[in-house]
């Protein structure tokens, strides 16, 4: 979950929401992500899909059943769908996300038995860092937004 972190940081640091991921395959890390919709103005390039597309290049193969993945955050219905349909074992997430979460929050898309793939799921860890990495990132552009104000 650390990596993890490490990629949000590096989200914040360029102005993106911080949000990081990696994919590990035998203790190893084969993908890496952190959301850049802003850069990219793409609405797909979420930490999830990102790292998923460098784990599916690294393994040479659209499934990864024995892949382990590390969010920051609480997956959304796009992301959690990428993760089905991927095949990934399991995902281990730090906060959740009560307006867009999709792995607990508003509905557990991952552990739906309806779709022919189930993920385990290990909810909030390091809930706490990576809580603070979004409190703190909207604080700041509240801050920035209320001195433009005053400059106005």
């Amino acid at each position: 979950m650390k990596e993890a972190i490490y990629e949000a940081q590096k989200a914040a640091e360029v102005g993106e929401v911080p949000i990081g991921c990696v994919v590990v395959v035998d203790g190893k890390i084969v993908g890496r992500g952190h959301n850049l919709r802003e850069h990219s103005q793409d609405a797909t390039m979420h930490a999830e899909i990102l790292a998923i597309q460098e784990a599916n290049a690294f393994c040479k193969s659209w499934r990864l059943p024995e892949a382990q993945l590390f969010v920051t955050l609480e997956p959304c219905p796009m992301c959690s769908g990428a993760i089905l349909n991927s095949r990934i074992e399991r995902v281990y997430y730090g906060a959740m996300d009560p307006k867009a979460g999709t792995v607990g929050s508003l509905m557990n898309l991952l552990d739906d038995n309806r779709f022919n793939h189930q993920v385990i799921v290990e909810k909030c860890c390091m809930e706490a860092e990576c809580g603070q990495l979004l409190k703190d990132f909207f604080r700041n552009i509240r801050l920035k937004k209320k001195k433009s104000k005053r400059k106005d």
